[in-house]
């Protein structure tokens, strides 16, 4: 699949989706415990902008902690941009390749991915998570050390619904389509299944 394709396609349609969002909406708190919905959408605007330099001095300031340094900046933008603002950012951003110097080629992916669940389901909104491309964000996420998903669900098997997608190779099994597999990889709650699924939940603690 040609990810910098999917990556531009989820874009506009992230764009187009937060456009629908009211004004109230913006200060409801996201899946991200760090971040409201307005502060997430600045997070991901951000991911374009920030320079190698920058994050190490930023990183360096919040003493090695990258997720706080990350934390902090997107709370910043959200002071200097509003919502529309950091939309029209976003409708900018459709055709860029540039990504942060750190991340991987799917990594934007993920985050346009499972970012925009973070806004949506707190809203009571639903938004659609491509198969097709879920499934190599999956791929990537899996095995990451950076995500831990492998490592926090050792000995249990994750298996896919509704796509040929398997991972873990444990006995306990946890059943789901391949969005709510992503979104419990990447460490948040899922609607879940299967013998594995109390377990499972009880892992993102």
């Amino acid at each position: 699949m040609d990810i910098m394709a999917a990556i531009h396609a989820e874009r506009r349609s992230l764009a187009d989706f937060l456009a629908t969002l009211d004004e109230s909406d913006w200060n409801v708190q996201s899946l991200c415990a760090e971040w409201t919905a307005h502060e997430v959408l600045a997070h991901i605007t951000l991911s374009t902008r920030q320079s190698l330099p920058k994050t190490l001095f930023r990183v360096l300031k919040a003493k090695g902690n990258y997720p706080k340094a990350e934390a902090d900046w997107a709370k910043e933008r959200a002071t200097q941009f509003t919502p529309d603002q950091l939309i029209a950012q976003l409708r900018e951003d459709v055709h860029t390749t540039k990504k942060f110097a750190l991340s991987g080629t799917v990594d934007p992916l993920v985050d346009l991915l499972v970012h925009a669940q973070d806004i949506a389901r707190p809203l009571h909104r639903e938004r659609e998570m491509p198969i097709a491309y879920v499934v190599p964000a999956l791929d990537h996420v899996w095995p990451s050390s950076f995500y831990g998903g492998k490592k926090r669900f050792a000995g249990m098997r994750l298996i896919a619904t509704d796509a040929d997608w398997q991972g873990g190779d444990g006995s306990l099994e946890v059943h789901a389509p391949v969005s709510e597999l992503l979104m419990l990889a990447t460490g948040r709650k899922a609607r879940v299944s299967g013998p594995g699924a109390e377990e499972a939940t009880a892992r993102l603690a």
